[in-house]
């Protein structure tokens, strides 16, 4: 597990370090601009003509204390100093201090020129702000300047917890953040100017992050096995469970197809797909394996017989949102007695009946809403999802009592009860028609063989991006089709297996 913290978490954990550990705080900054320097001769970054923009902060400290180490090791360094020297920190006045006795020479605002590395310490992990006035227009210096552009824990410009840009951003080659990645890190649009992230090891405690149930987190690729559900030698069909799907609407067979067909090669033992008449012929056509039931309208006793029948619901996608819809959803939610994803339609559906939003239990029900649907859910509009998308969502989960994965170029899967865990897989080839069906089905497939919903939706969007990976790798970023994630996802499972045989 990697933890992913924002700026608040990642100061406790430094404060606690000072203050509880009694490790001094410049001791600290002293270990991160060493890794900052080891950094740069590893990746053998041309130090001949540095430069370092330093701020008032600790950020700006640790500035301060790389140009005097580079200063020490023989190299022609220039220091800038962009900040306010009334607001400079304790630790940054020491550090300013320790580089005049270098007889160095510190040089007020930043000065164009050629550099052969150009060391963003200007605002680091804490801005919360937007930047204007002379901040931005030395960013907008910085960024068309010449060399690499390397920034000390965070660029400066990116929220720390959000990845949002706030006004402007320096756009990195290299980001060395300290003790733990930021979420901002990840996130995008703040992961394009991060360039190459290196955590580096400074001897920050996190002892107290360890037990935050508001700290993100991800994982590795081979942790994931741990929640993949087991096959035994001595099994059936019934074992892996039963899938109901309720897909699709007239003449839109194909939601209802990827869903199933996901989900079978998920794993599930049986699914049954419940969608409109004139989608039987085809359905059975595409996926002889899937058992089809269908309607002509509204047929409660029909449908509490199915419900009854499913060991796992999927509802949604591509029913449409009239009517008949809406009662076969209410009804569902209302008489429903095993796991249940919601996704597409059923979720714009409950968008105009958010009181059944209060029935649904978190550990029964997952909801998988891309941004626009989401903002139906919520009344935010995508902007103010995409500027506070953690914040946003922890308050949706702590609302409803379900599992969220909002979907998005980093899906985040929330729940009241856990702590958010943002996932690292996928990539653009994935943003077509048809892609969160196979989402759905892969999903509600890990939920028919008893993975709790939460792991499910964790598991499941992993297993999405990482097939989207593989399809790329083979079809380009072009030409990837929602059956491409399909046909790739027996790659990937196999690979977690093998992982899960080798933990044994």
């Amino acid at each position: 597990m990697r933890y992913l913290v924002n700026g608040s978490q990642m100061k406790s954990a430094d404060q606690y370090t000072i203050s509880q550990m009694g490790i001094p705080s410049l001791t600290l900054m002293e270990r991160a601009a060493e890794k900052c320097i080891e950094v740069m001769e590893e990746k053998g970054l041309d130090l001949s003509s540095p430069c370092i923009v330093c701020g008032s902060g600790n950020n700006g400290g640790d500035g301060f204390a790389i140009a005097r180490i580079l200063t020490q090791k023989g190299y022609h360094v220039t220091t800038c100093f962009v900040g306010n020297e009334a607001h400079c920190t304790v630790e940054t006045t020491e550090q300013i201090r320790r580089l005049k006795e270098t007889g160095a020479k510190i040089t007020c605002g930043y000065k164009e020129a050629d550099y052969s590395i150009l060391v963003d310490a200007i605002f680091g992990v804490g801005l919360s702000r937007e930047i204007t006035g002379n901040y931005r227009h030395i960013i907008e210096q910085m960024n068309r300047s010449g060399g690499v552009k390397f920034a000390v824990d965070m660029p400066s410009g990116i929220h720390s917890g959000e990845g949002t840009v706030l006004g402007i951003a320096f756009r990195a080659d290299y980001t060395v953040t300290f003790q733990l990645e930021k979420i901002g890190l990840k996130l995008y649009p703040g992961k394009e100017y991060a360039g190459c992230v290196i955590p580096a090891d400074i001897g920050i405690h996190t002892d107290l992050i360890e037990l935050d149930t508001q700290v993100a987190y991800t994982y590795d690729k081979e942790e994931y096995c741990s929640i993949l559900p087991a096959r035994t030698a001595d099994s059936h069909k019934g074992t892996y469970g039963k899938l109901l799907v309720i897909a699709g609407s007239k003449g839109m067979s194909g939601a209802a197809y990827l869903n199933a067909k996901a989900a079978y090669r998920t794993g599930v033992g049986l699914v049954q797909i419940y969608t409109p008449e004139e989608n039987r012929v085809i359905l059975q056509t595409l996926l002889p394996e899937a058992i089809i039931s269908t309607y002509t309208s509204y047929d409660e006793e029909q449908l509490l017989r199915l419900l009854a029948w499913a060991d796992t619901v999927c509802i949604g996608s591509g029913i449409g949102t009239g009517k008949n819809s809406w009662k076969i959803l209410k009804t569902t939610i209302t008489h429903g007695k095993v796991p249940c994803l919601i996704d597409a339609d059923g979720l714009n559906l409950l968008a105009k009946h958010k009181k059944y939003l209060s029935q649904l239990s978190s550990d029964q029900v997952v909801l998988t809403p891309h941004m626009k649907e989401m903002e139906r859910l919520t009344d935010k509009s995508v902007s103010e999802l995409k500027q506070k998308r953690m914040e946003l969502l922890n308050e949706f989960v702590q609302q409803y009592p379900v599992v969220c994965a909002l979907k998005d170029s980093r899906t985040v899967v929330a729940s009241h009860q856990k702590a958010p865990y943002v996932n690292l897989s996928g990539n653009s080839a994935m943003a077509k028609a048809g892609s969160g069906d196979v989402l759905t089905g892969i999903i509600a497939g890990l939920m028919a063989q008893k993975v709790p919903c939460y792991e499910a939706a964790v598991l499941g969007v992993y297993l999405h991006g990482a097939s989207g990976d593989r399809a790329r790798d083979r079809k380009g970023s072009y030409s990837v089709m929602a059956e491409d994630l399909i046909e790739n996802l027996s790659s990937v499972l196999i690979e977690q297996e093998e992982m899960a045989h080798e933990k044994i």
